[in-house]
């Protein structure tokens, strides 16, 4: 045994003998033993498995939506498209009675626009579902970036229809004057 006058005794601890049983990162179990008459609880009936529709928490490509719960989801957001078609329906209308003559191509090119802002709003819902839901994992509930997206493009086209209509372009050159 050390001298408790050396500084590093203090610190250090005695070795065991080599023929201990201990090792050093082994604990000792002893096996155990089973009981003789073991407790038994009630045990509650296993119920089937239920799908829910959710999926792996944290997984929406899991499962897909239920029957018409797409549709749902495009309704919501559809007033934002509806104002932008009624602004460009007013804006083309304006163009439309001003250049004068036959309807047939303004009607056939208002057609052509509206073909390219659905067109415009389920290419906006295919990127949202490859970048927002299959690569950032998240769940969309509504179409509003969607219609949005077509609401904007829907009003852009608006002001170019005035933008061609000569006295709108006239007026606003007044008022623009005035300021």
């Amino acid at each position: 045994m050390t001298q408790p006058r050396d500084p590093w005794a203090e610190r250090t601890a005695e070795m065991l003998p080599q023929d201990s049983p201990y090792r050093r990162g082994v604990a000792p179990v002893s096996a155990r033993r089973p009981a003789a008459n073991p407790p038994t609880l009630p045990q509650p009936p296993i119920a089937p498995h239920a799908p829910t529709g959710t999926g792996w928490p944290g997984d929406p490509r899991a499962v897909a939506p239920p029957p018409g719960e797409e549709w749902r989801q495009i309704k919501r957001g559809r007033e934002l498209s509806l104002v932008g078609g009624l602004f460009a329906f007013v804006c083309w209308g304006i163009w439309a009675i001003s250049s004068g003559g036959d309807l047939r191509s303004p009607i056939a090119l208002f057609l052509l626009t509206l073909l390219v802002g659905v067109g415009l709003f389920f290419l906006v819902r295919l990127l949202g579902k490859v970048i927002w839901v299959r690569q950032l994992g998240r769940v969309r509930r509504t179409a509003k970036g969607a219609h949005l997206a077509t609401g904007l493009f829907l009003a852009v086209v608006g002001v170019a229809y005035l933008r061609q209509t000569e006295w709108v372009m006239s007026a606003w050159s007044w008022i623009a004057g005035r300021f």
